[in-house]
């Protein structure tokens, strides 16, 4: 069974198509399961507001738009109502009140950030061990909380890394998702773009420590959402033979 629960949409600023367009998309596609998952607004303090996730007074209008078509294509496709979140320590647990609200089915961690998004570091360019570390800690502290469903591109971080840190980091971050039961994602948009990651060395690792894996399109276009989209993802990992898991429990 084909699934995808990393849809964005155009709310968050940085993606197009209307919400029925993607969802008729995962139809061709011959997808079941269809999981909006777009870029939850964060409350910050003072003035800053981040210019690449939906405003907070979108979340009604885009859990209605959601719903509407979950009902209307409910014979066709599965559809699950969600949010991509990162976590920071200080703010999650404002957030989660605010975000509980609206009773989302799921939130996937991506943590774009590390120490927070106004004043801390953008994943890409971190540099050093010691920054692969906090990455893994916050990762790992996020998914404590028990409120996400699984861990989205676990190796976004960057690339400035020693081989011993991304072993011991990695070795540490997946060890934990598999004692605890987060499936870790295989990105397909990190693919598909050229990205920095997806890196094939941390699926080694997971197929050592016995990872579940899933693949997440994260569209962010109809047009991303293909029956290709999953064989390319398929390709990055082709020999490891991982646990590639296609639904999850919502």
């Amino acid at each position: 069974m084909l699934c995808n629960y990393h849809t964005h949409t155009k709310r968050c600023r940085h993606a197009i198509g209307t919400d029925r367009e993607y969802v008729e998309s995962a139809i061709k596609a011959g997808i079941k399961v269809l999981g909006f998952s777009d870029h939850a607004p964060y409350l910050f303090d003072g003035n800053y507001y981040s210019s690449y996730r939906m405003f907070t007074n979108e979340i009604s209008e885009y859990k209605n738009s959601v719903m509407a078509l979950k009902r209307e294509y409910k014979n066709d496709i599965d559809i699950k109502f969600g949010f991509e979140l990162e976590y920071y320590k200080d703010k999650h647990a404002r957030e989660m009140e605010f975000l509980r609200k609206f009773e989302p089915e799921y939130l996937i961690l991506g943590q774009h950030f590390v120490g927070s998004e106004p004043q801390g570091d953008y994943v890409r360019f971190l540099n050093g061990d010691g920054a692969l570390k906090t990455y893994v800690d916050e990762c790992i502290e996020g998914l404590r909380t028990g409120d996400f469903l699984y861990l989205a591109h676990p190796d976004i971080a960057g690339y400035d890394f020693s081989e011993t840190a991304v072993d011991k980091e990695y070795t540490r971050l997946l060890e934990f998702c598999k004692q605890n039961g987060y499936p870790i994602e295989i990105n397909v948009l990190g693919i598909t773009s050229n990205r920095w990651y997806n890196k094939r060395k941390i699926f080694s690792l997971a197929k050592e420590i016995g990872n579940d894996v899933i693949i997440g399109i994260d569209a962010h276009s109809p047009s991303a959402i293909s029956k290709s989209a999953y064989e390319r993802a398929k390709e990055l990992v082709e020999g490891l033979n991982l646990n590639i898991i296609d639904k999850l429990e919502i």
